[in-house]
């Protein structure tokens, strides 16, 4: 998907790959087995996977850069926001006292489906990237794009002239870019730019997949919570995860990335150290538990977020999609080990699962420290200037 993405347009593609995540949804309310729950859930991943590509580049290219930080952030935080809804869906529909067990989980996937009808209408109203159109010979289109924001934009702020854009750069289309142009770009021309995205994606993914995979199972093992009221908890952590991106999204464009996701994750990486030691010492009960969790993940989904939106402004425009789909199947391939191993360790004991959190704290540090030895400045930054395009002629 994104190649597709980087070949045939961002807009055709976050839609494409929005209804097929719809689609294979419904399909999993429908599964008669579980090679074909399996199945669709595969295709269900397809499509969020193909989605992050295609829906953050289009975010870091239509938005001015003095917000870029901001509006990616919080964007990608609205995950959590759905996830929230879910919980409570879930509080419901999976209690056999209201619907039986059988039916239950089918009408969570149902309904998920149907929420999501209503993306797909909003995001018909959102432009292809005149970016991507002017390196793809439809100039025309790039400037009725552009136009159509000025114009929004004069009548909203009543100007009659916006302020003249600073700089320029000159652009020819070019042949779509293979496989080995994006491999030569992440090794050869930015290597410590992809140093840098593969740590940030990498510690964010363990610690995210350890945790939020695993954490009903601390509380109905540890806390005896009935699994028809995990959603209850769940909602607190959702919401704390929501947030984070929110409130300190600004930041993030007016302190600068290097200073706000250095700190995200190293506060992130000790609140879950400290949280680890007191759930070992059993200070903790299940309300208080959840309330650790979300303010841990308060910061560190505003790390995790700042993460994606590193590895989508710091490469070059053509190749934009497939870097962050590289630094995605990464993230998620050093990050699938995590639930399975902390499920061994909360079959063992309270000390192993603590033995756990300190690898995840330690991991959120590294990830800080690697932030600071080679962060890029990208805050207030133009994408052509943070990454010249491959198919620029020069920057003046």
């Amino acid at each position: 998907f994104s190649y597709l993405t980087d070949r045939q347009g961002r807009k055709k593609w976050f839609m494409v790959t929005l209804l097929l995540y719809l689609t294979a949804t419904v399909l999993t309310a429908l599964s008669w087995n579980l090679w074909s729950f399996m199945l669709f859930r595969f295709l269900t991943g397809a499509g969020i996977g193909g989605e992050y590509a295609a829906i953050n580049s289009a975010i870091d290219e239509l938005i001015p850069a003095r917000w870029r930080g901001y509006t990616n952030l919080a964007i990608n935080g609205t995950w959590w926001l759905g996830a929230a809804g879910g919980a409570l869906l879930t509080i419901v529909l999976l209690n056999p006292h209201f619907i039986p067990e059988h039916l239950g989980w089918r009408l969570c996937f149902g309904l998920g489906a149907v929420l999501g009808v209503s993306i797909v209408l909003v995001r018909r109203l959102i432009p292809e990237s005149p970016r991507w159109l002017m390196t793809h010979r439809k100039v025309e289109e790039a400037e009725a794009v552009v136009s159509s924001i000025e114009d929004q934009i004069s009548r909203d702020q009543g100007l009659a002239l916006l302020p003249i854009p600073e700089g320029s750069i000159t652009v020819h289309a070019r042949p779509h870019v293979t496989l080995g142009t994006v491999a030569r770009q992440l090794l050869k021309t930015y290597p410590r730019r992809t140093t840098l995205g593969i740590v940030l994606m990498t510690t964010q993914s363990f610690m995210y997949n350890a945790i939020s995979f695993t954490y009903p199972f601390v509380l109905t093992k540890f806390y005896a919570v009935p699994s028809s009221s995990v959603g209850l908890y769940i909602l607190p952590f959702a919401l704390g995860n929501f947030l984070g991106p929110l409130l300190l999204g600004r930041f993030f464009d007016s302190v600068g990335r290097k200073p706000m996701i250095s700190s995200t994750y190293a506060v992130a990486g000790c609140l879950l150290a400290v949280t680890g030691y007191l759930f070992w010492q059993g200070l903790f009960t299940s309300v208080t538990q959840t309330l650790a969790w979300a303010c841990v993940f308060f910061f560190a989904s505003a790390g995790a977020s700042a993460a994606y939106l590193t590895v989508s402004e710091i490469f070059p425009l053509e190749i934009r999609a497939m870097a962050i789909a590289f630094f995605f199947v990464v993230a998620q391939g050093a990050g699938v080990m995590a639930p399975w191993l902390y499920g061994k360790m909360i079959e063992a004991s309270a000390t192993s699962i603590f033995y756990g959190y300190l690898l995840g704290a330690s991991l959120m540090l590294v990830g800080a420290l690697v932030e600071l030895l080679l962060g890029v400045k990208a805050e207030g930054r133009s994408l052509e200037s943070i990454a010249t395009p491959l198919s620029a002629e020069k920057i003046r």
